[in-house]
């Protein structure tokens, strides 16, 4: 129906309207007239009255009503479609192919309805289906449309953009079959677009579906001038246009909220916005993160690192400075490397303490007033970082010779070290490569740096662990050591270029930068980096949420610094020690160019409304009419007396009609939690394939009553658990079926995952491949699982030991069987110090639980019966087929006792101890 937003699957249907009239005539047509005879015995009736009175005709309204019960169940099997999609000429397999980078994340919601409508579309015209995302490129896996309804939801914007690798990998997926192709663009421009297109356009069809609203960004924030810089950017230019960007922290309270916004104003032709915040230095060192209100994306957040919070350092020197020899000075060079990422604090130690700055920095000062060094102790023990020069004040003092000063990390031999003088025994000295545990490991040494001169340490048991640089021929240069939750570092050469060309060098500011006493980590080379390892604190997901990061494996420096943006370095803050820095998104370098697709391509919206099936529709409007004919008719017919009668009816038949509707409605949430935690409840992973699903929900089911009846656990009927939506807490044990098409979880749902896990929580992972594969990723079902696995806390693990708890929780077992039998299961490892006591058959293993158990003997189909309780799969064959569907029984007991007490077994080491203790 061209031309109309609604339109039918099955137009031909509709020529049963035809036939109302039809019915019509019959349903009023009137019997032919009865032949009179008279018969005596009628007399005797005259007279009598009858209350009940019955129309010898159907009233008009209930035909109508009839008629219109008729006509709604015509049109609602005619398929009535609301806005339905143009017919496509393609009748193969279609790719729905998504860019899934975080400029996708803004109009994620739309595209998801956009793709709901390619499915519908695809699930009419019988066509099978692959989806991937360029930027999370996995295996295309062509499948009937109504298999990707349900994994939809699964479906993310991830917080990196596609590059050109990604792409490829895209690419060798594909095959040779032929496909059409519909790719829902994020509008940027990139190397992958090519070539992939030219990929997709040689196996078929390709449309193209893109928003043409502009993607925004910002960048890191800069601080400036004593004001904080904000450039934020956008694709597509042509109208002038506004923005407001967030300053988000924590108030006094510790709440997170905005702190301040900074609109931001487009130029018509402008690509860029630029605008300065003035804040209060105690509120910018609050600042976590900036956001652009107008869009929701990774993109559109920047993270606050070190470089928002300047430090407060104090500089003290030991002499006065003369203004004609500023080049001498003490401080001159720490002034200088300080000048621009810290806030400079000079006068007496006591007056700058209660300052309490960050860092203290003692250049040439040997000896301290008592009280200063009372305060300047007390301050360094509740986390302060002490950073003192050698000079020759230092060096013709008294401090720390005889014995180590608190404040100072080493002690000191009588006399300093002098090279290259009248009194000279070597030449000067250059700096050795810094040692792998040194801070300042992967700084490039330059080859012309000497020292001349410096300040000598004591040899001492515990001064190989101070020293964190030292000298070509192993002499320490930098010492360090830990005082209560601070620390004191020395440099054994002066703050100025009398002993050495340190200070000259750009090696001495990136040596600040490494003990943390600049705010900002430079990051402009790679190699400045090397060496270190950042552990990631909060990490950004496609949509610019902030999550818990330090489940994931630490990032080396060089790559922190260069490597773009992936699943093994993603967006967030980073520490490394005391410092701390932000990975974003939207750099200097970022390409927000908009793509400019080939003329020869289409190019749609997506703001075309979603098809809408309206068959339901139709059909539950004819359940009404019918139910307001059968009111009509005990009216008609006199057996509903009365309007309060009729009323009382209609309100009871209406009532059976809507309330298990109602009651199904209510059975949301709460009520489901309730249950759930009323009794034990077993769960299984819903995988999205139907029949895997059965199977699963059937083995659980089976499982639960032989708990119930062998056993004191009396569980409820198992659950099915979406792991994007569901709680995961209420179940102590998940059952978890593998298979080579499902799909992989969200970061959200990992996060549950894991914060059950270390929560008590156990997953039993089942392959079921035992009959055709070993452990590992030889067939796809376990390569599925390691890519299901790697992203969740799992301890090291190992296959079950003859001792493990789980062959005597319940039963005695040494082999585990399924509907497959003869492969190892494993378990988490036992700890390195678990002991075999004497007289015990079984080592001490504490009382911690596995908190996964992976195998694939398939036991949900051993377990697995039916609502009569007959065995759904075949195990084996004959009474040994029936002996190992016992044992994998017996293994489902033990499983589910271990989960619910533990290690209790294990206590039995103890009972030699508990004996002797009592005499026994």
């Amino acid at each position: 129906m061209a031309g109309l937003p609604l339109a039918f699957a099955a137009p031909w249907l509709l020529l049963a309207l035809a036939a109302l009239p039809v019915l019509w005539l019959i349903l009023r047509a009137i019997p032919p007239a009865p032949v009179r005879r008279l018969f005596p015995g009628v007399v005797l009736l005259l007279g009598l009255k009858d209350d009940d009175s019955v129309s010898d005709r159907t009233p008009w309204w209930l035909l109508l009503l009839r008629m219109l019960a008729v006509a709604a169940v015509i049109v609602g099997l005619a398929g009535p479609v609301l806005n339905p999609q143009p017919k496509q000429d393609g009748r193969g397999p279609l790719l729905i192919l998504m860019d899934g980078g975080w400029a996708s994340a803004d109009g994620w919601t739309r595209q998801r309805e956009v793709i709901a409508g390619m499915l519908e579309g695809a699930a009419r015209d019988g066509r099978r289906v692959a989806m991937m995302r360029v930027a999370a490129p996995e295996p295309a896996l062509f499948q009937p449309a109504g298999a990707w309804r349900s994994r939809l939801p699964g479906f993310a914007p991830v917080p990196w953009q596609p590059d050109a690798q990604m792409a490829q990998e895209v690419i060798e997926s594909l095959g040779d079959a032929r496909f059409d192709t519909r790719w829902i663009s994020d509008g940027l421009d990139g190397p992958q677009r090519a070539p992939l297109l030219r990929a997709l356009e040689a196996r078929g069809d390709v449309t193209i579906h893109q928003d043409g609203a502009p993607v925004y960004g910002v960048q890191r924030p800069r601080f400036e001038g004593g004001e904080v810089t904000i450039v934020a950017r956008r694709s597509v230019a042509g109208i002038a246009a506004e923005v407001t960007a967030l300053a988000q922290g924590r108030d006094p309270a510790g709440n997170e909220t905005v702190l301040a916004s900074l609109p931001l104003t487009f130029g018509a032709s402008e690509h860029s916005a630029e605008g300065a915040l003035s804040l209060p230095r105690e509120m910018s060192a609050r600042i976590t993160h900036f956001t652009l209100r107008e869009a929701q994306s990774a993109g559109a957040v920047a993270l606050s690192d070190d470089s928002l919070r300047r430090r407060e350092v104090a500089l003290i020197a030991g002499r006065q400075e003369r203004e004609e020899l500023q080049l001498l000075s003490p401080l001159h060079y720490l002034r200088q490397a300080l000048v621009d990422t810290a806030e400079v604090l000079e006068g007496p130690l006591t007056d700058i303490l209660p300052a309490n700055p960050d860092v203290v920095v003692l250049a040439d000062v040997a000896v301290l007033a008592p009280a200063e060094e009372e305060a300047l102790t007390d301050w360094v023990d509740e986390g302060g970082l002490l950073l003192r020069f050698a000079g020759p004040r230092l060096a013709a003092s008294d401090v720390s010779r005889e014995a180590e000063h608190p404040l100072m990390p080493v002690r000191l031999r009588v006399g300093g070290r002098s090279v290259g003088g009248a009194m000279t025994w070597g030449e000067p000295k250059s700096l050795a490569p810094f040692d792998q545990d040194s801070p300042f490991h992967g700084l490039e040494v330059p080859d012309d740096l000497r020292v001349s001169a410096q300040v000598m340490a004591q040899p001492d048991p515990a001064l190989a662990d101070r020293v964190i640089a030292q000298l070509s021929d192993g002499t320490p240069l930098v010492t360090r050591k830990g005082l209560g939750e601070g620390q004191v570092v020395l440099f054994h050469v002066t703050a100025n270029a009398e002993w050495s060309g340190l200070p000259l060098s750009g090696l001495f500011v990136r040596m600040l930068d490494r003990l943390a006493v600049l705010s900002a980590t430079d990051r402009a080379s790679a190699k400045q980096m090397e060496g270190t390892i950042w552990q990631p604190v909060r990490v950004l997901d496609g949509q610019g949420d902030l999550h818990d990061g330090q489940a994931l494996p630490g990032v080396a420096g060089e790559d922190l610094s260069a490597a773009p943006l992936g699943p093994d370095l993603r967006p967030g803050l980073y520490r490394e020690g005391d410092r701390l820095l932000a990975r974003n998104v939207v750099t200097e370098e970022t390409d927000l160019t908009p793509m400019q697709w080939p003329a020869r391509l289409p190019v749609e919206g997506l703001g075309a409304p979603r098809t809408v099936d309206l068959s339901g529709g139709f059909l539950a409007a004819a359940l009404i009419v019918l139910v307001l004919d059968v009111i009509g008719s005990l009216l008609v017919s006199g057996r509903l007396t009365g309007l309060r009668a009729g009323l009382r009816g209609a309100a009871v038949l209406i009532a059976a009609l809507v309330l298990p509707f109602e009651g199904q409605a209510q059975e949301g949430d709460d009520a489901r939690a309730i249950r759930d935690t009323r009794e034990v409840v077993l769960a299984h992973v819903v995988t999205g394939d139907a029949r895997l699903d059965e199977a699963a929900q059937a083995g659980l089911r089976g499982l639960s009553e032989v708990l119930f009846f062998r056993t004191s656990i009396e569980p409820n009927a198992p659950a099915a658990v979406d792991l994007e939506r569901d709680e995961l807490a209420f179940y102590p044990f998940l059952y978890w079926p593998v298979s080579p098409d499902q799909p992989i979880p969200s970061d959200v749902a990992y996060g549950k995952l894991n914060a059950y896990l270390r929560s008590g929580g156990m997953i039993l992972f089942d392959t079921r491949d035992a009959d055709v594969a070993r452990f590992g990723a030889s067939g796809p079902n376990g390569r599925k699982l390691q890519r299901l696995a790697e992203p969740l806390d799992i301890p090291p693990l190992e296959p079950v030991p003859d001792d493990h708890v789980l062959t005597r929780t319940f039963y005695l077992l040494q082999d585990f069987p399924g509907r497959y039998q003869g492969r190892d299961v494993w378990v988490e490892a036992a700890p390195p110090d678990a002991e075999q006591i004497e007289g015990m058959p079984f080592r001490n293993l504490n009382d911690g639980v596995t908190p996964v158990v992976i195998g694939g003997n398939d036991w949900a189909a051993a377990w697995a019966v039916d609502e009569r309780g007959n065995s759904l799969y075949p195990v084996g064959r004959g009474r040994a087929g029936e002996r190992q569907r016992e044992l994998s029984y017996r293994f489902g007991v033990n499983l589910i006792m271990h989960v619910l007490s533990g290690n209790y077994k294990s206590d039995q080491v103890h009972v030699p101890a508990l004996l002797d203790r009592l005499g026994q």
